[in-house]
């Protein structure tokens, strides 16, 4: 497999658009008790107009995997994203990393996130923080192992569901 990853394009919305949505329901589907709640979830988050918008946004930074020239996973980083739990001058926030589940194993999820902490990196940020769905054991690892830690339980309502999630931070050594 010849893995790429590159920086998503406004030209790329729909890529994005349709990984989140399948991504997300493939990770996230067995958790929802009530499934007009994920429907709505995924037609708001991962509507492509709103994803261009996203894209065009001077503090969001996307990018795209690429396996043998098919799109299989995206990652978002915001790079200025206060939390009031965070004591960091200046945290930016990873928002996703959804990568289809038939590449997991392929590592194309470090692949993003390393793309995405180079940027956060040689930014201004202090602080990379994010949410993590707490009964994603598999994703709580992997931040695990890339230096993330645990600083405080949140919930999160999607529709009339609430989730358990683990804020998890990681502080940026200055380069």
């Amino acid at each position: 497999m010849n893995l790429t990853i590159r920086r998503a394009t406004l030209a790329d919305a729909e890529h994005i658009g349709l990984l989140g949505r399948v991504t997300f329901r493939e990770t996230f589907g067995p958790y929802f008790e009530k499934w007009p709640d994920l429907e709505v979830y995924l037609n708001q988050t991962f509507n492509v107009a709103k994803l261009r918008g996203s894209l065009q946004k001077e503090n969001n930074a996307f990018w795209l995997a690429l396996a043998d020239d098919l799109p299989v996973g995206f990652a978002k980083l915001k790079r200025f994203s206060p939390n009031h739990a965070l004591s960091g001058e200046h945290p930016a926030q990873l928002q996703k990393i959804y990568v289809l589940s038939d590449f997991l194993a392929q590592k194309v999820g470090i692949a993003l996130y390393d793309a995405l902490l180079n940027e956060a990196q040689n930014s201004p940020a202090t602080d990379l923080w994010l949410m993590s769905l707490s009964a994603n054991e598999r994703a709580i690892r992997f931040y695990e192992r890339t230096g993330f830690t645990v600083v405080q339980p949140a919930k999160f309502t999607i529709g009339s569901q609430m989730f358990d999630f683990s804020l998890m931070n990681k502080p940026l050594a200055v380069i």
